[in-house]
């Protein structure tokens, strides 16, 4: 058995080694994309002043006068120095200075640093035809490829005995020595944080299996928000009293991204973290044109299996303790370029 487990571990490792360490170099990458971004051209991507922004009725207007676009979604940073993206009808984007309304840049998001990379690390920067990305299921398998791997060379050091005594390192041993017994113990060491960071990023792609397996370890399912019914159009909107009104809903609440109505019939839409949430998965509804409030989801009220399931994405990207965790995250991220070049090593010396 331990000789099948063997060659399990070594020939799935040779076959997902080149994806395996394209997704460790970019998520690792990833990580800091948007900092190196900032630091290389502050001037795209930074505001110029820390003065209120202006209300998004006056916003909406001018950046639709400068793109001549309208504007489907903007995003606000937590970190407050960052200028606000939007996206726009044509599907690019465009960063904004909200206390003037200025366009500082217009962008598509698969050309920058952070999007490029995102793009290369979740699929392979490949759309068919139709625009469809097949190979985001391509690049889930590799992941789930090193799953397994992980999991078969923690049962190959969990099978014999002295398990223990084989997570020491002899420094005074030869040089393939020290390479085989730091690859068995980093492997050890960090199983289990690797498997979730992978998990996590599966996550993303295959929801429903992997939301299956939250459901079936945690009490409970994973809730889904609610389902919002269209509205009637009427002749005049009023988005800065239905966004004020929204925000009233959850008033401790950080604003993270606005969704204007894509056609008339669909309502105004916040997406907001709550003080209890590890990011934002709290919503509100409101009707542009009389600005009620529609319906509202919080995020932080869910249950367990619902908070473990949101977790997922800061979770993946180490965001959620600091940069010491980010760090930490950046050196696992790079794990995997180790063990294949370690495991290359060995296997070439059997050979």
């Amino acid at each position: 058995m331990k000789r099948v487990a063997r060659k399990i571990h070594l020939t799935l490792a040779l076959v997902i080694s080149v994806f395996l360490v394209l997704m460790s170099l970019t998520g690792a990458l990833l990580i800091y994309a948007k900092d190196i971004q900032l630091a290389v051209n502050p001037e795209l991507w930074q505001r110029a002043t820390s003065e209120a922004p202006l209300d998004l009725d006056t916003l909406y207007q001018k950046v639709q006068e400068q793109s001549g676009q309208k504007i489907e979604f903007i995003s606000i940073e937590e970190d407050s120095r960052w200028a606000w993206q939007a996206r726009l009808a044509d599907d690019s984007y465009a960063s904004l200075e909200p206390s003037t309304g200025e366009v500082l840049h217009n962008y598509a998001y698969y050309d920058t640093l952070y999007g490029f990379t995102m793009g290369l690390h979740r699929w392979l920067l490949w759309r068919d035809g139709e625009g469809k990305m097949p190979l985001r299921n391509w690049v889930s398998t590799m992941a789930l490829g090193f799953m397994l791997v992980l999991l078969v060379g923690f049962y190959l050091w969990a099978k014999p005995k002295q398990r223990l005594k084989r997570l020491k390192i002899n420094r005074r041993a030869k040089a393939r020595v020290i390479n085989r017994q730091v690859h068995h113990v980093l492997g050890v060491y960090t199983c289990l944080p690797l498997l979730l960071i992978a998990f996590s990023g599966i996550a993303f792609n295959w929801k429903a299996p992997t939301q299956a397996v939250v459901n079936a370890v945690l009490p409970g399912q994973v809730e889904s928000r609610p389902q919002v019914d269209d509205i009637t159009p009427m002749t005049q909107t009023h988005f800065q009293e239905a966004f004020e009104k929204g925000l009233a809903v959850f008033p401790e609440a950080t604003l993270f991204r606005i969704y204007f109505p894509k056609s008339p019939e669909k309502p105004l839409a916040l997406r907001l973290k709550q003080p209890g949430e590890s990011h934002a998965y709290s919503w509100v509804w409101v009707n542009p044109y009389s600005a009620q409030v529609i319906n509202s989801f919080d995020g932080a009220a869910a249950n367990l299996p619902t908070q473990v399931w949101n977790f997922k994405y800061k979770f993946h990207i180490g965001d959620f303790a600091g940069p010491i965790v980010q760090v930490l995250w950046l050196l696992l991220s790079l794990l995997p370029v180790f063990f294949v070049v370690s495991g290359l090593v060995m296997w070439r010396g059997r050979k």
